[in-house]
């Protein structure tokens, strides 16, 4: 297993959802929650699997970040088998579409897209909320490939499992990819930061954020326990640790 962060930056998110790129010249100036955006792919012997799609930020040349890192890597867009959507927030599925002169197409065009059919709904539940891209969401939802989840727990392929948990969002979902003995743990924006392994603090961002708090202690154990690669979406300094 080849697990490669794929960060498009450090970010100030406002309260409208606004994502501000962070500088070392704008760092202590610029307000709001200062957050990493920071996909992952995970290579195994079967499949080239995205876990979230980030929010496809471009650099000063109009490339966006993830291809120049897939670039260095040797790797092809064509190339990824499946992209696992933990949950439907703007800055997890921009990404996943990219904006023609004429239309829109699927960013990764092999890509089998896996998405909880019950977080759409309540996706749809929200209009007006800036937490969500809703031009992105709708065309995110007439790409091909789609894969649409419905129980609250199973295995993907032999190496892919997920369960809906809840906590950040009612049907966020979360993901382990398990290869040779090895287990990479996926906890979205449930567990985004280290340190919030460290504090054990309900966030009043979440939707459910007392079980947010206690699904994190769980994990806190099994990772231990288990010996999980944990990554971390969010985190403004890593993106894996073991416990």
């Amino acid at each position: 297993m080849k697990i490669i962060p794929l960060k498009e930056g450090n970010f100030s998110a406002s309260k409208t959802k606004d994502f501000t790129l962070l500088t070392e010249e704008n760092f202590d100036k610029v307000g709001g929650i200062k957050m990493s955006v920071q996909p992952f792919l995970i290579i195994t012997e079967n499949d080239h699997i995205l876990l979230d799609a980030g929010i496809g930020w471009k650099n000063e040349s109009g490339t966006t970040v993830i291809s120049e890192i897939l670039k260095r890597e040797n790797i092809h867009p064509d190339q990824i088998t499946k992209l696992l959507l933990s949950h439907l927030h703007k800055d997890h599925i921009e990404g996943a579409v990219t904006v023609t002169d004429n239309d829109f197409e699927a960013t990764f065009p092999n890509a089998q897209i896996y998405i909880q059919k019950r977080e759409l709904d309540f996706a749809m539940e929200n209009k007006g909320n800036p937490s969500f891209d809703f031009t992105a969401l709708e065309q995110l939802i007439q790409l091909p490939n789609i894969i649409w989840m419905d129980e609250d727990q199973g295995q993907l392929t032999d190496e892919i499992s997920y369960e809906v948990v809840g906590g950040h969002t009612p049907f966020m979902q979360v993901f382990w990819i398990r290869e040779n003995g090895e287990t990479a743990f996926y906890g979205a924006d449930d567990l985004p930061q280290a340190s919030y392994l460290k504090y054990h603090v309900a966030y009043k961002s979440d939707f459910d954020g007392r079980k947010a708090m206690e699904l994190r202690l769980k994990w806190e154990k099994e990772a231990k326990e288990n010996r999980w690669k944990v990554l971390l979406y969010h985190d403004l300094e890593r993106a894996v640790i073991e416990i």
